[in-house]
């Protein structure tokens, strides 16, 4: 085996420490009030229901609107819909068929510095019901009357993807627009309304519910399916509009019968006395593993801290690929369970570094074989480990993640079972199990058999052996 070189245990340890600083701080600047986050750090990082709280609303139809079950189902989705379009995983909905009540419990929202109940709601229970329709004749109130009250020219169903996008046209009233690709029969209906609207030059107004968005002039025939909602968007607004679209209409007029607060099972007071348990526990763990292991132990407790560093940072979104998910108790319980992997890959390393020393090895040729020999065990473990992560991502997860939609064949017949919580325990397993196999087995390699090119690192007993 080639002979890893000395600065390697440097280079590898300073690039550990440096990414578990980075890791726990952030990075972030300020201009003026302004905060410019470039690298989300631990505070980024949301916290679920049974930590942090959320809301507990219930929904109704209308008084005197008698609900199918089939609606009631349609209303659920689309609420769910509408969650996962704002990122939240950790929720829970049930619906009381028998009382015609939909009961909802989420979480905060990403980004919120202040929790406001009554707008989460609302966003949620909006009924966004999209239509064109021609010519704009409006009542007293506003609202469609005449020709644009009963000439409907597409619904919300007729659009089959909507998103938020950035017009750079200079006869743009706003930069930001909402872009519609049309279904094939909708854009049937589209181009025959824009060809007769083209030739009187007329309008199709745009509204959401009984609100005109927008209403411009038909100045071509629109035969692509690709059409344009322009008003006065900015970025985030005319992306909550494309959500609203995507998520569909709700089949009646959702009521917010009830709605509170939730108080947190765990509050965070407790959690910082978790966090405090955490750090003395990974303390007494750093103790054990270097009084039995010595050296070995030593690079066992560097791997661990890049092992946790890891996993919070894919909790966090502190890479740009993977944006933040949700820490719950479960979640917790998941990077408590990967770093006794961790601990467990480097166990079965150092034991079997320390047999072959005592067979009568030398140094060199007893890493050499002791990291060979304990790979195996290592890999069965890690790779159980993985599959019951992946497992319960499938299972729980939100319908449209990569896990989910692999697993479909085997869960479709159960129905919807996302709960948020479960999955964050899943989500903490596999980054934390697939972390280990970075750390526990390749860094730590890597740091060891550098730290054995010094002389001064050569004495077996540092490794576990008997002395020379």
């Amino acid at each position: 085996m080639k002979r890893v070189k000395k600065p390697v245990f440097f280079v590898v340890f300073l690039l550990i420490a440096a990414f578990a600083a980075s890791v726990l701080f952030g990075f972030s600047s300020y201009y003026g009030d302004i905060e410019t986050v470039y690298v989300k750090g631990v505070d980024d990082i949301r916290f679920g229901i049974d930590i942090k709280g959320g809301v507990d609303v219930t929904f109704t139809p209308p008084e005197g609107f008698d609900a199918t079950d089939e609606q009631l189902d349609s209303a659920k989705e689309v609420i769910v819909q509408r969650m996962i379009n704002l990122n939240i995983t950790d929720y829970e909905a049930y619906i009381d068929y028998s009382n015609d009540r939909i009961i909802v419990r989420f979480p905060w929202k990403e980004g919120e510095a202040e929790f406001d109940p009554e707008a989460a709601v609302k966003e949620l229970g909006e009924t966004a019901q999209l239509t064109f329709r021609e010519g704009i004749e409006l009542d007293s109130m506003n609202k469609p009357t005449g020709v644009t009250a009963e000439n409907i020219i597409l619904e919300g169903k007729d659009v089959a993807e909507a998103y938020a996008a950035y017009d750079q046209s200079a006869n743009a009233g706003s930069q930001w627009v909402v872009a519609l690709r049309l279904t094939d029969d909708g854009s049937k209906k589209f181009a025959t309304a824009t060809e007769k609207l083209y030739n009187e030059g007329g309008v199709i107004s745009i509204w959401m519910d009984d609100t005109c968005i927008s209403s411009p002039r038909v100045n071509a025939v629109i035969t692509d399916g690709n059409a344009t909602i322009s008003g006065s968007f900015d970025a985030e607004s005319s992306k909550k509009l494309a959500d609203q679209i995507n998520s569909g209409a709700l089949p009646f007029k959702l009521v917010t019968a009830s709605f509170s607060t939730i108080s947190p099972s765990l509050g965070m007071g407790a959690l910082e006395a978790m966090v405090v348990a955490g750090i003395i526990a990974f303390a007494c763990i750093a103790v054990f593993m270097i009084a039995v292991y010595r050296l070995p132990g030593v690079i066992a407790v560097i791997a661990l801290i890049g092992q946790v560093a890891g996993t919070l940072a894919f909790v966090s979104g502190y890479f740009g690929f993977n944006a933040s998910g949700i820490l719950t108790i479960p979640g917790i319980a998941g990077i408590i369970l990967a770093v006794g992997m961790g601990v467990d890959a480097n166990v079965i390393t150092a034991e079997r570094i320390k047999e072959e020393l005592n067979n009568g090895k030398t140094l060199d040729g007893a890493l050499i074989s002791g990291y060979q020999r304990a790979l195996s065990a290592i890999m069965d473990g890690n790779i159980t480990m993985i599959l019951v992560a992946i497992i319960l991502m499938g299972a729980f997860g939100t319908p449209d993640s990569i896990f989910a939609k692999a697993l479909h064949f085997v869960f479709f017949m159960f129905g919807p079972s996302t709960a948020g919580t479960i999955y964050s325990f899943g989500f903490t397993l596999l980054t934390g199990t697939i972390l280990n196999l970075f750390f526990g087995v390749l860094c730590s390699r890597l740091m060891t058999m550098s730290l054995s090119g010094f002389k001064a690192f050569r004495n077996p007993k540092l490794y576990g052996g008997a002395k020379k």
